[in-house]
């Protein structure tokens, strides 16, 4: 089963008119020899909540700069590649200059408010002054993405879905759910390769999807296929509800799990480290009483 999941799971060549295609996955568990890897589902469950409960709480900028650097250490040592994530993080970069550009619409003094003085650096519309402090405010805003992407990419790209769902039911989380969190993690490659399929079909049928077309005409086409996904996706819950339902799943309160791992050493000592660092990280943010680094006192 393991084997099978991890050939499923890592990139493919497809020959096609004489050129070496490769169709990789993206977000999905590829199987690599790196002590991240090697790490239980638990212990990247646990690092993931009290680092992104740290990044949320906290706005001190040295802390969150911090943060960024171990962020980014990790995920390089975890080898994850661009191609396995880029796709998301174009759209997550999207959303989050949305996000500042709204920020900066609605509250465009909120940075002064926080930091109590306001320096006028250079007006931009009427109403609209560009201030340090709200620059200062909108950065910390900027570096706390950053600080929780790579997490969450390292969770979701090095995380055997069978053995992350043995942990959660090994910490006290019901099978059930944590069989559902599994199919989850394992549906994501699936809907990617039904995706390509109807792509493929729909080119093969004259229907321009590629970049050879415009932007706005490629969304148009490309919406077409959330149908016959949607349909192929639920025929494909069908089979598996009642594959599962026929072997008996949930009669038992409990159940054993053949991708059960114990903790390693690593394992407790990533675990102490993320402990430690979390709570040193709080109690330098909250040790004037404020959660707001200002430089400008």
């Amino acid at each position: 089963m393991a084997d099978a999941n991890l050939k499923f799971a890592s990139p493919r060549r497809v020959k096609r008119s004489g050129m070496v295609i490769i169709m990789s996955r993206i977000l999905s568990y590829e199987k690599k020899d790196t002590w991240i890897h090697e790490l239980s589902g638990f212990t990247k469950l646990v690092f993931f909540l009290l680092w992104g409960l740290t990044s949320a709480l906290t706005y001190d900028t040295r802390v969150l700069l911090v943060m960024i650097v171990i962020s980014v250490v990790i995920f390089a040592v975890s080898k994850t590649q661009w191609k396995q994530v880029g796709a998301v993080m174009k759209v997550i970069l999207l959303f989050m200059v949305i996000n500042l550009i709204a920020i900066f619409i609605i509250a465009p003094y909120q940075g002064c408010e926080i930091y109590g003085s306001r320096t006028d650096l250079f007006p931009l519309a009427a109403g609209y002054v560009v201030t340090r402090e709200q620059l200062f405010y909108m950065f910390n805003i900027l570096i706390k993405y950053f600080t929780v992407i790579p997490s969450v990419f390292i969770f979701l790209v090095t995380t055997d879905p069978s053995e992350f769902a043995a942990s959660l039911n090994g910490v006290g989380v019901s099978y059930n759910i944590s069989y559902a969190v599994a199919i989850a993690l394992r549906y994501i490659p699936d809907v990617q390769g039904d995706f390509r399929r109807i792509r493929n079909a729909q080119e093969a049928r004259g229907i321009e999807m590629s970049a050879k077309a415009g932007l706005f005409d490629r969304i148009r086409k490309t919406s077409s296929i959330i149908f016959p996904l949607l349909f192929s996706s639920m025929e494909r819950i069908d089979v598996v509800s009642n594959a599962m339902e026929l072997r008996g799943f949930g009669k038992k309160k409990k159940r054993t799990w053949y991708s059960a791992k114990k903790l390693s050493r690593n394992d407790y000592l990533v675990l102490a480290f993320t402990v430690l660092f979390c709570a040193a990280a709080l109690v330098i943010t909250y040790a004037d009483g404020s959660r707001f680094y200002n430089p400008f006192v």
